[in-house]
Parts: structure tokens; C-alpha cells; sequence
């Protein structure tokens, strides 16, 4: 697996073809899936192409240094930047910078290339918090202060085997020019200052707990130019009571005259001649740019509103990615799976797909209900903070024979009041998930029976 560095998501049809052209070779192991972090991972490659992937990969602006193991992670922002009517700030030119930074210009930056444990980070840029701040080591939070725009910090959200805990406010705001500063320090004091034994307990929200809260904040005051951070800002611009959007389907941008639509990528798996088919989509009704997002789907923005329906149209969006898919599959998100993942316990793409399809026969919901998967408890598929989460395990069947099972989770939440899930079953073997989920829908999420319905139609 290469997993690439593509700060907020934002892509284009070159990139992405060439992508294509890499996977194209691998025959079934050839594939590439859309990440929790915006991020494409291409799967299938081996060792001795690397060298030529690594050029190619340069040569239409992509990188994929310092993009896993205990590195700063691909940097998230608004999906939205730059085209939303609603947005607050577009995080186009901060994720850049960030990543930038954090590479020193894809070259490669020693500094932070030892941490230790992974570290992410997400610019927040709309009331919808489609960035998922509280599960960041990092997270910039749009506020004004004596009439400066700049960002209150979040710090600590993880997710772990051992733990999983949100981001706590570090009572500190930086303009828009100490974000790369602010950055710096708090990278800095956590390379200096984290534990490095026991990697169960290696993430920055162990230095934050073994220090409180005012200690790790001197700590990267210490850090900072001048050795100043200012207190946080009173003056959040997040709109609390905002009602979630999903991004499926035909919106208008502030720009006139343009629209972007969402496609729904099933569990965020393409292959090469998807990959091309979606660059095809982006030159032919676009700028020849496309958009990931964190719930693994893809948006292309800059359609005129005189080629809208022409491209609704394409045979792609009526046979394999549809901006208006059901409401249950427009939250299924799945991790890798033990297809290729050496951690994963169980199946997870496939299953998820599977499960999701069976439900939505038996079941009907009125709205969208998030449904996450994750293959181990590493949680990649972020099950917390999905309102049912499917975390893999080995469990036992009827008989007591060992199968492949999954532990569920319930009553997470994303946005201003985001929650994490908590466990509802422990150790489900998986050919016993359908009946379990119906239940679920039905008793906390108003899920009406497909046998019912009909007969309060009849």
C-alpha cells in the first residue's frame, strides 16, 4: 500500500489518472481506496516499482513522504473550501501551508519525522464540521478576536486500542499567521516531551494527562516565537445549532453560474478504470479537479449549471457512484479490511456492503443513519463516532465455534455536539449483525419494517 500526502482532498483529473495507471497493473490486488483522511491509498504495488512510482507521482505534483508510520498524517479541511455559499474560511491555503511545512516542500522534514506516535491535524472551515475536529491531535477553530480572524486550538482527540478520547480545548488562539507557528510548537513539545515506551500510550493526550492541561500549554508557549500564545477567544464563529448537510447530489456555489455535485463511492473502493472514468467526469463538466472527503466519498466541483444534467446522465452515476444513494448507505464508512490489512480481524468492505444491503430490505429510515466499520481496534473506520459502529473481533457462534464477529457501538455523534459511541454488544459473530442492526434502527433510530410500511400503505 503508498498512501499520499493530498492536504484538504483536493485532487485533479492528471493526478488521478496516473494513479490509475499505477493500480492498472496489479490486476485484482490493483485498487485505491478513498481514506477517513481525505487521502487516497493505492494498493496492489510492489517494492521494485516503487522508484518509478515515486518519480511519477512527482511529476504531477503528488508526494506520499511522510504519510504514515509515526508522521503527521494527511492535514483535513472543508470539502467545501473555496466553492460553499456558507463556509466560514476557506482552508485551502492553511492545509497547503501545513503540509508544506510539515514536508519542507515534499523534500522531507527530519524534524518531525520521528514522533512519537502518529499525529493529525484538520483546519475547520464550516458549521458543518465535516473535518471531524474532536477526533484530532490538532484542530483549528475558526473565531474572531478584537476584530482579527484567526482560530481557537483543540488538542489531544485519538482514537486507540486502549483508549479513545476528544480533543480538549488548549485556552489558546492564534491568528491566521501563527497557525504554521502554533503548529511548530505543539509538534515540538510533543516530540520532546511524549513517552516513547508502551505504544498503547504514546499518543499526545498521554503528555496532555501526564502534564494537565496549563502544563502542556507552558510547554508550548516555551515553543512559540516570542514566547507568547494568546488565551482563547471568546468569539467562536462556529454556529452551534447548524444542521448537518451531506454533500450528495447537486449544490450550488457561491460562485454563479457553477455547481458541485457528491458522489457516493461504496465504501470508498475504486478501481483504475473508475479512477479514469471520475477524471473523464471532472474534464469534460469541471475544472478537471475533484474532492474527497472524510466519509470516503468523492465531489466535483465547477460544473456549469447548463452540463448538470447532461452529467447526471453518465452511466457512471447510474451504475456505480450515485449523488443520490440510499439514506442508509450515505454513512457507510469502511476501513481496508483484512483483505489487504495485516491488523484487521476481520472482512470489512465487503461485510459492510453486504450487512447494509440486507437491512435496507428489511428496514426503512426517514433519514441518514452512520454506519462504520473498522477491522480491528486500531479503529481506522472510526466506529465511535458513528451512530452504529462495527468494531472486528473473533467471537463465538450457536455451536461455540470461533468465527469471525464484531463488537457494535452506539450513539456517537459528529458536529458541535459530537459524542463518542459507546459498546452496545460485545463479540456479535457477523452472520448474526442483520437481525441486531434491524433491532437497533427500529428501537433508536425510528426504523419503520419493510412488512409494516406495507401494510399501513395498503
Amino acid at each position: 500500500m503508498m498512501r499520499l500526502k493530498l492536504p484538504n482532498g483536493v485532487t485533479t483529473s492528471e493526478q488521478t489518472r496516473f494513479l490509475a495507471s499505477v493500480i492498472r497493473k496489479y490486476g485484482k490486488d490493483g485498487c485505491a481506496d478513498v481514506t477517513t483522511r481525505q487521502n487516497w491509498q493505492i494498493r496492489g504495488v510492489v517494492l521494485p516499482d516503487v522508484p518509478e512510482i515515486l518519480r511519477g507521482l512527482a511529476e504531477v505534483g503528488l508526494t506520499s513522504l511522510q504519510s504514515g508510520m509515526d508522521n503527521v498524517r494527511n492535514p483535513v479541511g472543508n470539502p467545501l473550501a473555496g466553492i460553499d455559499p456558507d463556509e466560514i474560511v476557506d482552508t485551502r491555503p492553511y492545509t497547503n501551508l501545513l503540509s508544506q511545512f510539515i514536508t519542507a516542500n515534499s523534500r522531507g522534514n527530519p524534524a518531525f519525522t520521528n514522533l512519537p506516535r502518529k499525529w493529525n491535524v484538520c483546519v475547520v472551515g464550516s458549521h458543518d464540521l465535516y473535518e471531524h475536529p474532536h477526533i484530532n491531535d490538532l484542530a483549528y477553530m475558526p473565531a474572531m478576536k478584537d476584530g482579527r480572524f484567526g482560530f481557537n486550538l483543540l488538542v489531544g482527540g485519538f482514537f486507540s486500542p486502549k483508549r479513545c478520547a476528544e480533543a480538549v480545548p488548549l485556552d489558546a488562539w492564534v491568528s491566521a499567521d501563527g497557525v504554521l507557528p502554533a503548529c511548530k510548537a505543539i509538534l515540538e513539545a510533543y516530540r520532546d516531551l511524549g513517552t516513547r515506551g508502551n505504544r498503547q500510550k504514546t499518543r499526545m493526550m498521554w503528555l496532555i494527562d501526564e502534564l494537565g492541561i496549563e502544563g502542556f500549554r507552558s510547554e508550548v508557549v516555551k515553543r512559540m516565537p516570542d514566547q507568547e500564545l494568546e488565551r482563547e477567544s471568546s468569539e467562536d464563529l462556529i454556529q452551534k445549532r447548524w444542521e448537518r448537510r451531506d454533500c450528495f447530489g447537486v449544490h450550488p456555489q457561491k460562485q454563479q453560474g457553477l455547481s458541485y455535485v457528491g458522489l457516493h463511492i461504496p465504501v470508498g473502493r475504486v478501481r483504475a478504470d473508475d479512477m479514469d472514468e471520475l477524471a473523464r467526469l471532472a474534464d469534460t463538466y469541471g475544472s478537471g479537479e475533484l474532492r474527497l472527503t472524510v466519509e470516503q466519498n468523492v465531489i466535483i466541483p465547477n460544473i456549469e449549471d447548463s452540463k448538470i444534467e447532461a452529467f447526471l446522465g453518465e452511466r457512471l452515476l447510474k451504475d456505480r457512484f450515485s449523488p443520490e444513494p440510499p439514506l442508509l448507505m450515505k454513512g457507510l464508512v469502511a476501513c481496508t479490511g483484512n483483505e489487504f490489512c495485516g491488523q484487521a480481524i476481520i472482512e470489512t468492505k465487503a461485510r459492510a456492503m453486504k450487512v447494509t444491503e440486507e437491512v435496507q430490505r428489511l428496514v426503512s429510515v426517514s433519514k441518514p443513519v452512520r454506519m462504520h466499520w473498522t477491522g480491528c481496534p486500531n479503529t481506522c473506520g472510526q466506529v465511535q463516532v458513528a451512530d452504529v459502529g462495527f468494531m472486528g473481533c473473533m467471537a463465538r457462534d450457536e455451536n461455540g465455534k470461533v468465527c469471525e464477529g464484531a463488537d457494535v457501538y452506539v450513539g456517537g455523534r459528529v458536529g458541535s455536539t459530537s459524542h463518542l459511541g459507546e459498546l452496545y454488544r460485545k463479540s456479535v459473530p457477523c452472520k448474526d449483525l442483520v437481525p441486531l442492526v434491524v433491532d437497533i434502527l427500529v428501537k433508536q433510530f425510528g426504523a419503520v419494517p419493510r412488512e409494516r410500511e406495507e401494510v399501513e400503505e395498503d
